[in-house]
């Protein structure tokens, strides 16, 4: 590797960035954390606690500045476009409002699919700033994270609204205009997306329950069983996704208790037998 600074084999396991100072088994993967992935590196080596080479203090401050400035400056942009896109999805949100209050109509959904489009162009920008730092994607990731969550929820919501289907990652990737190179939708940002939209449906069905679509709380309870029954695939690790994964259950126990309860009255249209008590069972394998 370029600027690397031959070492004996005592000394071997001491190597560290000068850049960032932490050694390089720490950093891990060509230096992500330091944020300096595809450039030159030096390394120090220590033997004896004495250094083979050095560089004076100043000098790597110096450094340390340029890099800082550099670093706030993609920041900056991107905090810029950020709020562009917060404000994006504040008004997809109150659009789509509207349907807990009557029967989904064309014209909400149509008036929530307009923003489709800023949000492409919200989402072009930001693959640009990424772009022009590469291999710093995760560096920088947590400034449009959490928006992102919220964007996938949407567009599966109206995806599944219009076509009673799961909006595919693959789809969601395409209807934001990202690819998977150097910018793209994140797995796990799509899948807490989901978790996001199994939140929404209990309210859902309540209030189209409500309206007199009592036939809603079956197809919500068939989506959300196939959703939950996939996520149980996954082999996930005891983080954010786990613990929104975790609420899932609860949020079909509460549509199953709403399809109960509409089925036992017989107010579904169609009277396809179907053992109610397998409603309550079905959670009880988890």
């Amino acid at each position: 590797m370029s600027g690397v600074i031959s070492v004996g084999k005592a000394a071997a396991s001491r190597l560290l960035c000068a850049k960032c100072g932490y050694c390089r088994d720490w950093c891990g993967r060509a230096n992500v954390l330091c944020g300096l992935r595809r450039r030159p590196f030096a390394f120090y080596c220590f033997n004896s606690g004495m250094a083979s080479s050095s560089i004076p203090i100043d000098r790597q401050f110096e450094e340390f500045s340029v890099h800082l400035e550099e670093s706030g400056a993609v920041r900056e942009k991107l905090r810029c476009i950020v709020s562009d896109l917060d404000n994006a999805t504040r008004l997809m949100q109150a659009q789509l409002l509207l349907i807990h209050h009557s029967r989904p109509s064309p014209d909400v959904i149509s008036k929530v699919k307009v923003h489709i489009n800023d949000l492409r162009s919200i989402y072009s920008q930001l693959a640009e700033v990424i772009k022009s730092v590469p291999g710093q994607y995760y560096r920088y990731h947590d400034h449009w994270r959490n928006q992102t969550y919220t964007v996938v929820f949407l567009l599966a919501f109206v995806h599944w609204l219009e076509a009673g289907e799961l909006l595919t990652h693959v789809d969601a990737s395409a209807l934001l205009g990202l690819e998977d190179g150097e910018f793209g939708l994140d797995l796990e940002d799509y899948l807490i997306g989901l978790c996001n939209l199994s939140s929404e449906l209990p309210r859902y069905v309540v209030n189209q329950v409500t309206t007199g679509d009592y036939d809603c709380a079956k197809r919500v309870a068939k989506f959300l069983s196939e959703l939950y029954a996939a996520f149980r695939m996954l082999n996930l690790r005891n983080d954010l996704l786990r613990k929104r994964f975790d609420g899932m259950k609860y949020d079909l126990k509460k549509v199953e208790e709403v399809l109960y309860d509409v089925k036992i009255r017989g107010l579904l249209s169609d009277k396809d037998p179907q053992n109610t008590l397998d409603l309550q069972n079905t959670l009880e394998l988890s």
